[in-house]
């Protein structure tokens, strides 16, 4: 019988809920980051038995307080210890509120076909009943698993496997608070066996066309939530404040109120590029035949929060509206 050796599987903390503890073992809200990855590491032993475990702390913060600096301070550090031949997969610890935000950003730019996973948790590390340690088992089970080579940077809490291109946090409180909307997850994990149902559909890591290399700032692109006799002086603002692109989170099919036009004319006319997103939280927003005119860019399947990543990342590359459409329409 050959011997196989464990993957060796780098764990990166950035903070969050997943490292967070409270006043008491029955506060689930009001808590703080306490612990760092280490000490994640030590509350699941049985993670000895998946992988060989590199731990390194990134930064330990709630996600809330995550910047554009450390969108590409983490994704530079996945990058490098990618190249490392020794490293089979990574897996972040992280705060869910901007978790898909982070995840579908690393999408982009991570360029390697190895597993990328986070991971949160809902719950603090002091609750009765925290989530996190068995998230992060799964979280390790699912970056050691050969099987997920390929299909880009994935997302997994309460058992579910998603695509960072697809899942959203969808409610506030409960473990079970993110989805994939219609396209559903890439598969789930029960009792420490992965079973996957599909693939990603869209482009990512290695087939985007994003490099980090030569980029030390991203474009400053603001979101814009859309509503009855909303105004125009949030437009103005974003200008004047200098931003190179918006989002507007309009509403329906990326509908805009008049005023919301009128902010999206002004921005084309200061050279800023204008995405239209949906609020309603799922469905695709369709190319209209008056987008080009109108210099506005559909988000297709993206809601404001990844459309934002989208743009800035568009935005380094290019100022071609054509062109900035194609990546909304493949990745």
């Amino acid at each position: 019988m050959t011997f196989q050796p464990l993957p060796t599987i780098a764990l990166l903390g950035t903070g969050g809920t997943i490292a967070s503890t409270a006043s008491s073992s029955t506060a689930l809200t009001n808590y703080t980051v306490t612990e760092g990855v280490d000490a994640l590491l030590m509350a699941v032993p049985a993670l000895s038995s998946l992988a060989n475990i590199q731990c390194q702390q990134v930064f330990n913060v709630d996600s809330r307080n995550i910047t554009n600096a450390m969108l590409l301070k983490l994704a530079n550090k996945v990058n490098r210890l990618l190249t490392d031949p020794d490293i089979d997969g990574i897996v972040i610890t992280h705060g869910t509120d901007t978790l898909e935000e982070t995840a579908y950003f690393l999408n982009l730019v991570i360029k390697s076909a190895k597993p990328v996973v986070l991971v949160g948790a809902m719950r603090p590390a002091s609750a009765l009943s925290a989530d996190g340690p068995l998230n992060l088992y799964n979280a390790v089970l699912l970056a050691a698993s050969p099987q997920v080579h390929g299909l880009g940077v994935l997302l997994t809490l309460n058992g579910s496997v998603h695509a960072a291109s697809l899942v959203s946090k969808v409610h506030t409180s409960h473990v079970q608070a993110f989805s994939s909307h219609e396209q559903g997850s890439l598969g789930q994990i029960t009792d420490g066996k992965l079973q996957l149902f599909q693939r990603p559909y869209r482009a990512h890591t290695t087939e985007t066309v994003f490099q980090l290399k030569g980029i030390k700032k991203l474009p400053l692109v603001d979101i814009l939530y859309d509503h009855q006799s909303a105004g125009l002086h949030l437009y103005e603002a974003a200008i004047n404040a200098g931003v190179q692109g918006i989002v507007i989170a309009g509403s329906g099919n990326g509908s805009l109120s008049p005023k919301a036009e009128k902010g999206a004319r002004l921005a084309k006319q200061y050279g800023v590029a204008c995405v239209r997103s949906s609020r309603t939280g799922s469905g695709i927003v369709t190319s209209s035949q008056n987008d080009a005119r109108r210099g506005l860019i559909a988000a297709h399947a993206l809601n404001p929060q990844k459309a934002r990543i989208l743009l800035m990342l568009s935005l380094a590359h290019t100022s071609e509206r054509s062109t900035i459409q194609s990546y909304f329409e493949h990745y």
